[in-house]
């Protein structure tokens, strides 16, 4: 069949996908009360669904009384037992695939269950959603006549029971079906090796003689992938290789510290980045405008969602409340109850709503991941906003960074400490240091607050990191490559004290 027919044929399927989208965006609200209901009577066999009576649940007020709110170390023991070979705890269908995720915060392991309704009607349905609103948004696109270059992670088998464990895109990878991998590249052989470094040339090798048309993975990591591309071909521009590359997809950290590195390597003014929000317990939303920051939350992939306002987590006030209640503006915690059996399950991220009609959200960072001491709530959002904005002025770019704060001693006052590798210095790091503090009081009112007069806290410090710590750091803690991140920004010392004593030693893994 020719190409063009194919990118023809795949489009047209894919833009049927939008009566479905419509319903939810008409409906909301009805859609997940449906949802739940599903679930609720999928599940009410299960171990957990006698527990609970979920037979006898007929509104979202004695849900939200009788469940209690679950973490992954409630979760841990029933999971255990799953991957043992036990059916029928927390989803009626066996659970063969789990997806490991460390993240940042816990060197113990994760194993998130993904059942086969989540792969299908969730992970699965969210490609081809997010593909269904690119070709909506870019009628003239000929995406399906190259091929996706796709940055996953790698597979390990749990071999007592036969239950599967890996990173959730080498579960997708695996799952596949057989055609796919044409439209994709590199082969499912390199993208499933182990050794990131291995995997990083074998993956240079395979694509660089390839049409690719799309980019699909973690900004951070595929960065580090695409400088490897052009340093093997000798090249500036990734159009000079790829000269019908059209979009990136990317997820997984915030793409704002990496904008400008992207945009040296993909000099297109008519370029294209989409957003999705996703994690291994499922896919959430999709950027579903051209040039744009918000994300559309998805309603119908078997995932109900609740929220809890930041301003009340984890304190005796605090407040779970459904989608239909949420407010422009407000950060909240995001909770789900899926189609993998995790009931009212905290996921750790917080997302913030730009709008209500339809459902859309920013990512605003996590849970744990925030600066809290002192009552200035410093989150995610507000330090690569402000880092953008100092980066801007200062023709400074960012590779990596993280911070912490410095205790209070005695008298002394407490600050923030910052941590930055940069691809290119600020030429006088002391301004730099200044315009961070000016950047993050403009956008923090609690931090704007305790810096009045060094009331509470004292102008930040800011070290310079040298070349490549970060990937050396995560090198030593075996986390090259996949869904691994550095932790942005911590409520202790933990990372920054290492980094900090490994920013003194000489790098062992230079180029």
């Amino acid at each position: 069949m020719p190409i063009p027919l194919v990118n023809s044929i795949a489009s047209w399927f894919l833009k049927k996908r939008f009566h479905q989208i419509e319903l939810f965006l008409k409906y909301p609200n009805e859609v997940q009360n449906e949802l739940l209901f599903q679930l609720l009577s999928k599940a009410k066999e299960t171990e957990i669904g006698k527990q609970y009576d979920f037979n006898s649940i007929k509104n979202y007020q004695t849900f939200s009384e009788r469940i209690p709110i679950s973490s992954y170390e409630d979760y841990q023991d029933v999971i255990e037992r799953s991957r043992k070979g036990e059916h029928n705890i927390f989803w009626p269908n066996p659970i063969k695939w789990f997806a490991k995720s460390s993240g940042t915060t816990n060197a113990k392991s994760k194993f998130i269950p993904v059942s086969s309704e989540s792969l299908e009607d969730c992970h699965y349905a969210a490609s081809k959603d997010l593909l269904c609103m690119y070709l909506n948004n870019n009628e003239d696109s000929q995406l399906f006549t190259g091929k996706s270059l796709r940055l996953g992670g790698s597979k390990e088998l749990y071999e007592e029971n036969g239950t599967v464990f890996g990173d959730l895109s080498a579960i997708l990878i695996d799952n596949m079906p057989f055609w796919a991998e044409f439209s994709s590249t590199p082969s499912n052989r390199v993208s499933l090796m182990s050794d990131w470094e291995i995997k990083m040339q074998a993956i240079v090798e395979e694509t660089i003689n390839e049409n690719v048309t799309s980019l699909a993975g973690v900004p951070s990591w595929m960065l580090v992938l695409l400088n490897n591309v052009l340093d093997a071909t000798g090249k500036d521009s990734l159009f000079d290789i790829w000269p019908n590359l059209e979009v990136y997809f990317h997820g997984g950290v915030s793409f704002i510290p990496y904008v400008d590195q992207y945009k040296a390597i993909l000099p297109k003014d008519n370029f294209k980045y989409y957003e999705i929000y996703n994690a291994s317990e499922g896919f959430f939303a999709i950027q579903d405008q051209n040039n744009s920051s918000e994300l559309l939350l998805m309603l119908d992939y078997g995932i109900f969602y609740e929220f809890i306002p930041m301003g009340t987590y984890g304190t005796n006030s605090e407040k779970i409340i459904p989608l239909s209640e949420v407010e422009i503006g407000v950060n909240y915690a995001v909770i789900i109850t899926t189609n993998a059996g995790l009931w009212r399950y905290k996921i750790g991220d917080t997302v913030r709503f730009t709008s209500t009609n339809p459902y859309r959200i920013k990512i605003s960072g996590r849970t744990k991941h925030h600066i809290n001491v002192f009552g200035e709530e410093l989150i995610i959002e507000n330090a690569e906003d402000a880092l953008s904005m100092v980066c801007k002025t200062t023709n400074a770019e960012i590779v990596d960074y993280t911070a912490a704060p410095i205790f209070m001693k005695g008298k002394e006052k407490g600050t923030h400490e910052w941590l930055i590798e940069f691809k290119t210095a600020p030429k006088d790091i002391t301004q730099f240091n200044n315009l961070l503090d000016d950047a993050l009081q403009s956008l923090n009112s609690d931090y704007e607050a305790k810096r009045y007069n060094n009331m509470t806290l004292n102008m930040p410090k800011v070290h310079i990191a040298r070349e490549r710590l970060f990937y050396d750091w995560l090198k030593q803690h075996n986390k090259l490559g996949g869904q691994h991140k550095i932790p942005r920004l911590s409520n202790n010392r933990e990372y920054i004290d290492e980094l900090l004593k490994l920013n003194t030693a000489t790098s062992s893994f230079s180029r």
